[in-house]
C-alpha cells in the first residue's frame, strides 16, 4: 500500500488573505470558502488542493515543512512579483553551486523560490 497527497494545509488566521496570496502566487482559484477554512484548486487540475485552516495559535518557530517553487523565468522577477502581493523576502541563499530565496506569505509562513531557467537552472540532475 502506498499514500499519495490530497491536500497540503496551511495553519492560519485570516484564510482569506493567505487564499488571496497564494491564488495569485500560483495561478490558483478560489473554490471554497467560510469564516474557518478556504480551498484554494489549481486552474488547470495539476498540483495540489490546498486548505487554509483558521487555528488560534500563534506562529513560533520556522516552518518544519515549506513549499520549494521554481519559477519559469529568474528567480529575482519572481521574488519581486511575489513581494508585489505580499510576500516578504527573507534571505537568499547561496549553497552547493546553487542559490534561492527564502521568503514569508503574508502571515510569515516560510517558502522558498529557486532560480528559474533564466538563471541557469536546466531542470536536468
Amino acid at each position: 500500500m502506498t499514500l499519495s497527497v490530497d491536500t497540503l494545509t496551511i495553519d492560519c488566521h485570516d484564510p482569506k488573505l493567505l487564499a488571496d496570496f497564494w491564488c495569485a502566487a500560483l495561478g490558483y482559484r478560489l473554490d471554497e470558502i467560510d469564516e474557518e477554512d478556504a480551498v484554494i484548486k489549481s486552474v488547470d487540475g495539476g498540483g495540489w488542493t490546498m486548505l487554509l485552516q483558521t487555528v488560534p495559535d500563534e506562529k513560533g518557530v520556522k516552518n518544519r515543512l515549506h513549499l520549494d517553487v521554481r519559477p519559469s523565468g529568474s528567480m529575482a522577477a519572481e521574488v519581486a512579483r511575489l513581494e508585489q502581493i505580499g510576500a516578504t523576502a527573507i534571505t537568499r541563499v547561496d549553497e552547493g553551486g546553487s542559490f534561492w530565496t527564502v521568503m514569508g506569505d503574508p502571515e510569515g509562513n516560510e517558502f522558498c523560490v529557486l532560480r528559474g531557467p533564466e538563471d541557469g537552472w536546466s531542470g536536468e540532475l
